[in-house]
């Protein structure tokens, strides 16, 4: 399970939500952070996909991630998008999962990190939809 923080804010850029990554947003804002694996190579993909790209099939199942990780790469944004200009400056970051997953999203919390830092992801809840986050640990 990973936390699920509320933000008090709608969604500068709120994601599309198709048929397939329903499960992905419902599980999100339960505190589940899910993905796709092929069944036949068992591997593992982000964003979950309704096609294993390891087997070019489309037998894939839904897996659960630990969101627990390590901070790979992280920047200060200081201009942006349009939809993001009430958020700066900003923090993105790259982060390795546990489980061999490599993702970008938003860094969020005041604390200082360094690249190899614990990061956790949280699941940030919008007035208006949900999304993700990284957060360094026991923040």
């Amino acid at each position: 399970m990973i936390p699920v923080i509320e933000s008090g804010q709608a969604h500068p850029y709120p994601p599309r939500i198709t048929e397939f990554t329903r499960q992905f947003w419902d599980a999100l804002g339960e505190g589940r952070f899910m993905t796709t694996a092929g069944v036949e190579t068992g591997q593992l993909t982000f964003p979950p996909k309704p096609v294993s790209p390891h087997a070019w099939d489309e037998e894939v199942e839904w897996v659960e991630l630990s969101g627990r990780g390590t901070l790979y790469a992280h920047t200060t944004v200081h201009a942006s998008p349009s939809a993001f200009v009430g958020d700066l400056p900003y923090r993105i970051c790259i982060v390795d999962l546990e489980e061999g997953i490599r993702l970008a999203t938003r860094l969020i919390g005041s604390a200082e990190v360094s690249i190899g830092a614990a990061v956790e992801l949280v699941a940030v809840r919008h007035t208006d939809g949900l999304s993700y986050a990284a957060r360094a640990m026991n923040s």
